[in-house]
């Protein structure tokens, strides 16, 4: 039997063995199943359930995945970052390296989880990738920085050759080619990222005869991301791409391919109602930017005659 010293010092191992309980920072705030606070209670489980027990071989599920060889949604997975594009004075398109040619295995549209640390503080958010879904070898993320932001500081600390950590894939929407007459993805900002691969995905495929009718939101004209894949998307014979700038009024300072398909000012109501009525098909409403954005847009479509499951919000 142990006596009262060695119990306190097995006490004490064991609770120095215990999860540590995340802080709100970790959560990325997406919903995203499993979240990092249901790894947290399952782990505590476990830990409870070895502590009880005084089996320390019941907490060795958690080392099991120390060293996946496959991303998947609990095991955050480092992958080496290859490339560091500078879109726009705060926007990145970073490029990743995948062992192998390997394939990511995401369904285009879906995001994953990054982990950044910043003085000692854990920090996670979603991202989508913009790689199509069957790129080999690689994969890309558009990632936007903010003056405040504790992952923007983490981002902007990358170069070539660094290592990031990531675990995934998550989202609930998932594409079927031909599953939908026309699809009209209203974007605002980043939030095109989720659009890139769902349209390329169409384009690529000769026997999806899905339309697409793109709706950019930005500020200005060359805050715009990825102008030269939207515009060679738009040259398809089932693609539209339409853009509305807010911080801009004049037509003539944009080169003439953009000015017959650019609005100025804010995405609303009439302008929703005329991009409705003009989809050659009915339309599966695809949305995803800022929580404002998002409910605006919703509130904007149900008006314009869709119903709720016809729209996605990312």
């Amino acid at each position: 039997m142990m006596d009262e010293r060695e119990e306190e010092e097995e006490e004490e191992a064991w609770l120095q063995l215990r999860p540590v309980e995340p802080l709100p920072s970790q959560c990325c705030g997406s919903g995203c199943s499993p979240c990092v606070f249901d790894l947290y209670h399952r782990e505590l489980a476990r830990w409870e359930a070895a502590r009880a027990s005084k089996d320390r071989s019941l907490l060795s599920g958690e080392e099991s995945q120390s060293c996946p060889s496959k991303l998947n949604p609990e095991t955050f997975l480092a992958f080496r970052i290859s490339a560091v594009d500078r879109l726009t004075k705060d926007t990145y398109r970073v490029r990743f390296a995948l062992p192998r040619n390997s394939r990511l295995g995401l369904r285009p549209g879906q995001h994953l989880i990054l982990r950044g640390k910043v003085d000692d503080l854990e920090i996670q958010r979603a991202y989508t990738p913009i790689s199509p879904a069957n790129a080999e070898g690689y994969f890309e993320v558009l990632i936007k920085c903010y003056q405040t932001g504790l992952m923007s500081r983490y981002v902007e600390s990358w170069s070539a050759g660094d290592t990031a950590f990531w675990r995934g894939p998550f989202g609930d929407f998932f594409y079927k080619p031909n599953q939908y007459g026309e699809l009209l993805m209203l974007a605002s900002g980043t939030g095109l990222a989720p659009m890139v691969p769902v349209l390329q995905s169409i384009t690529d495929n000769a026997e999806d005869e899905t339309f697409v009718t793109l709706v950019g939101c930005f500020k200005t004209f060359e805050g715009i991301y990825l102008k030269t894949f939207l515009q060679e998307q738009a040259r398809f014979w089932n693609v539209r791409t339409f853009f509305v700038l807010s911080q801009e009024n004049s037509p003539e300072q944009l080169p003439w391919s953009y000015r017959e398909k650019t609005r100025f000012g804010r995405l609303a109501q009439d302008l929703i109602e005329e991009l409705v009525g003009s989809c050659r098909r009915k339309p599966f409403a695809l949305v995803c930017g800022s929580a404002e954005f998002t409910k605006d847009m919703a509130r904007y479509l149900l008006c314009a005659g869709l119903a709720e499951d016809s729209c996605f919000l990312f």
